[in-house]
């Protein structure tokens, strides 16, 4: 099964992640199918801090992936933005 779910980065105690899609077999560190955007929990006012390919999200959804919970909740906030 494919998912949509997030791949951890950035230094100690400075979160950054990437969404990615990926078979739900590999580790979650693992090299992705594609990358889709990223999300920056941490991210001062001037910056970005969400970033989504919807094109990309969308065809994959209709490919049968599935979101993670928090990727579910990211999807719905950038479609409410």
């Amino acid at each position: 099964m494919v998912t949509i779910r997030l791949a951890r980065g950035g230094a100690n105690k400075k979160p950054f992640y990437r969404i990615v899609v990926a078979d739900r077999r590999r580790a979650a560190q693992g090299k992705p199918i594609e990358s889709v955007g990223f999300f920056n929990p941490r991210a001062a006012a001037n910056e970005e801090r969400l970033r989504l390919d919807m094109e990309r999200v969308q065809y994959w959804l209709k490919q049968g992936a599935q979101p993670s919970e928090r990727v579910a909740d990211l999807l719905k906030r950038a479609g409410n933005a």
